[in-house]
């Protein structure tokens, strides 16, 4: 038994569902996953979930294994921290995960005022999704990371989330597109536009702040077009291929070929925040969430 038999185990038991562990937390091929949950149930000697055509469940000696496995993983990311301090304690390594289009106007900022506070810490930033920042997290191999946050609060189960900053969401429109001329659109009138978006295998959280956004409208937007980053959605709306729904927290990443457009009546504001493990942190990662309130509190 090894440990990553443990994680993969963890994450099909919180998510219920192995293509939905596969994919959103562990990303990983389904296949391999599966392989490797009936090796770990072959080697502890009894089934550990009861699987259906949609989903599994634990059973009583799943839910008995799901806690120790747990503390397990936990134990050892102790250990681990504890004897990389040890061995380097003139130099340590603090793991980040990083959402950049949030980050972009601060990051640079934010590291340079940390490596004057710690300068004996290397910061390694992971540029990944907000799914995969999440499961870093959780399973250690980050110490912490900046998000969005999915919209469903059981996705911090086990994790402790801190506002950084509030954005207000604004539809994207082309430069010459007809709306250009007007300061703001109800959710109504913009919902009957094409929409630029991102894919919904890789950004499934995308569609459910979309869906959010217009839920109070009868008329739901019509997603015409799915790019795998910003910068393509971005592209997309100046060169006038349909709209997009952003948010001022970007800004800096747009170019006179797009205008902001205010929506009425306005959808809430988007939070970005830090997101670390409960408990108590190191002092490299406290240290570095003092910089980030202080880095994104110059912005606002």
């Amino acid at each position: 038994m090894e440990l990553r038999h443990l994680r993969y185990f963890v994450a099909v038991a919180e998510t219920e569902n192995v293509s939905r562990a596969a994919t959103q937390k562990l990303h990983v091929a389904q296949p391999s996953l599966s392989r490797q949950i009936r090796d770990l149930e072959e080697e502890v000697g009894v089934p550990l979930f009861e699987r259906t055509a949609k989903s599994v469940r634990l059973t009583d000696a799943g839910r008995a294994f799901l806690d120790e496995a747990r503390a397990i993983l936990k134990h050892t990311e102790g250990a681990v921290v504890k004897v990389r301090t040890i061995a380097g304690k003139f130099e340590t390594e603090l793991q980040v995960g990083d959402w950049s289009l949030a980050t972009g106007r601060t990051m640079h900022a934010l590291l340079r005022a940390y490596q004057q506070a710690m300068p004996n810490v290397k910061v390694k930033v992971h540029d990944w999704p907000v799914q995969k920042n999440i499961a870093g997290v959780r399973d250690g191999r980050l110490q912490l990371a900046i998000i969005l946050p999915p919209l469903k609060a059981s996705a911090f189960e086990g994790l402790r989330f801190e506002p950084l900053f509030t954005g207000r969401v604004f539809l994207a429109v082309s430069s010459d597109h007809p709306f250009a001329n007007k300061e703001s659109v109800s959710l109504a009138v913009a919902a009957r536009e094409p929409f630029i978006g991102l894919t919904r295998q890789d950004y499934p959280r995308y569609f459910e702040y979309l869906n959010a956004i217009f839920a109070r409208v009868n008329d739901k937007p019509r997603v015409v077009e799915e790019h795998d980053g910003w910068s393509g959605v971005f592209s997309a709306v100046g060169a006038g291929a349909g709209v997009a729904i952003t948010s001022d927290a970007f800004n800096y990443a747009l170019n006179d070929r797009i205008k902001h457009l205010r929506l009425t009546p306005e959808p809430k504001r988007i939070t970005i925040g830090i997101i670390t493990r409960k408990g108590k942190l190191g002092l490299a990662a406290e240290k570095f969430c003092q910089c980030a309130k202080e880095a994104f509190a110059s912005i606002r």
